[in-house]
């Protein structure tokens, strides 16, 4: 079972073991910001200005804090991956439908397509929505439709389930798809209409799937023996301390299937509300929309006292879209992945994006998120539905793969390719100074 340590009374803390994991990682770049992280007392309440702490003290580089952060998470929650005392069998399923061989992304009521794709592309980089190179790369794979047959990949979706997973898009293109989750999410990952082959993993007695927290080695020994190469993705969420045990789970696995196959690939998310170093051009534009802010946000800000309505950028070019109510353990879980992404890139290929805003059922879940979300789009910021989303990310999965790129000199850099942010890192407030404001007109009729 794979859990957070011990301390001396028995007690398994998520705050603790994410407070030293966070200092440690701090403590190769900047002892003074490890030691007050260290030092953190309500890491609940206190842990956002450490997480921008690792952004900030990464800027000239960032693969030290990476190493050094993954090195943490194994040293203080190491994980075994044993060889199983029943393996698991394998089931595959043929998909009926006709393939698609065309690029089209849902959009509201539309399919759009060709130069309607194309236009909403160029309005999506106008209004600050996602960055000019998200576009380019959406257009290159339009230039090259064969590249979304990805028959001759097997495409490793561990949390087949999740919303913003690429498993309805690949297997309407008639690829392949190794699909774990759950065995009681198995009738979700059945129900997508397919083109292609989904692959699962089955014990008899129960529905296919499996639960990495209690059959990692069992689920790292059946992946050792699908034949092709392997694109493991990431896309597993739970809440709480659930989710960086699984982050760390997925981590392990991704570690020992690169360490015994020469043909692997690992594939990310990145969440938007994080934080991230951005390129000049989105520090510019979120500069001109606050100089050019209403006379109302002008007084609002000026009589909160600094509470309401404050710059998105302060000197520097790190966007905190941190958001308290997700909490430490879901920071700390997505950036074990930022990590991964980081340290993998140098020697192998990457696909990594941020995906934008998105109404998924974890949004939804918490009533304060989805007001902001209903009022997102005051502040210039686009909250995508969720076939929009996976769509548009499963398309930059395939154009990071059929055209890799290596590590950039900064780790930094990397992370902000592609990026489909919804506005976060262009708007011009910082996000938590206007967070209350969008949820309140998100709460009116």
């Amino acid at each position: 079972m794979i859990d957070f340590p011990a301390d001396e009374t028995g007690r398994r803390s998520s705050a603790a073991f994410g407070r030293h994991v966070v200092a440690d990682a701090l403590r190769v770049a900047d002892p003074a910001a490890a030691d007050a992280a260290a030092a953190q007392t309500d890491w609940r309440r206190g842990y956002l200005p450490h997480f921008r702490a690792l952004v900030s003290a990464g800027l000239a580089g960032g693969y030290d804090i990476a190493a050094a952060g993954l090195a943490a998470v194994h040293h203080r929650m190491p994980v075994t991956i044993e060889a199983p005392e029943q393996p698991f069998e394998t089931l595959t399923t043929a998909g009926r439908e006709t393939r698609e061989t065309e690029v089209v992304l849902p959009y509201g009521r539309e399919l759009l397509r060709g130069d309607a794709l194309r236009q909403r592309l160029d309005a999506w980089v106008a209004t600050g929505v996602v960055e000019q190179s998200c576009a380019e790369a959406v257009r290159e794979v339009m230039d090259n439709p064969d590249w979304l047959d990805l028959s001759d990949q097997r495409l490793v979706v561990i949390g087949a389930g999740a919303e913003m997973g690429p498993v309805p898009a690949v297997l309407g293109w008639g690829g392949t798809v190794v699909a774990v989750d759950l065995p009681a999410v198995w009738a979700r990952i059945s129900a997508v209409p397919s083109a292609g082959t989904v692959i699962a993993p089955v014990r008899p007695g129960r529905d296919p799937g499996a639960d990495l927290l209690t059959e990692l080695g069992a689920v790292a020994h059946w992946l050792d023996g699908i034949e092709g190469r392997l694109i493991v993705g990431n896309y597993l969420y739970a809440p709480g301390a659930a989710y960086v045990r699984l982050s760390v789970a997925f981590d392990a696995l991704a570690v020992r299937l690169r360490e015994s196959r020469d043909d692997v690939a690992l594939a990310f998310l990145a969440t938007p509300t994080d934080v991230f170093a951005v390129p000049p051009p989105a520090v510019e534009q979120s500069t001109q929309r606050f100089r050019a802010r209403s006379r109302r946000a002008r007084v609002t800000g000026a009589l909160s006292g600094g509470r309401l309505l404050q710059p998105n950028y302060r000197g520097d070019a790190v966007n905190d879209s941190l958001v308290p109510q997700q909490g430490p353990n879901y920071a700390l879980a997505k950036r074990i992945q930022r990590w991964r992404a980081s340290i993998a890139r140098r020697d192998g290929v990457v696909s990594f994006a941020v995906a934008p805003p998105t109404w998924t059922r974890s949004v939804t879940s918490n009533r304060l998120l989805a007001a902001a979300y209903a009022g997102a789009h005051l502040f210039d910021v686009e909250i995508f539905r969720p076939e929009t989303a996976n769509r548009l990310m499963a398309l930059l999965l395939v154009h990071q793969i059929r055209k890799p790129r290596p590590a950039a000199p900064l780790a930094w850099q990397d992370e902000a390719e592609s990026a489909a942010h919804g506005g976060l890192w262009r708007t011009a407030y910082h996000p938590r100074t206007a967070l209350g404001l969008a949820a309140v007109r998100g709460f009116l009729p």
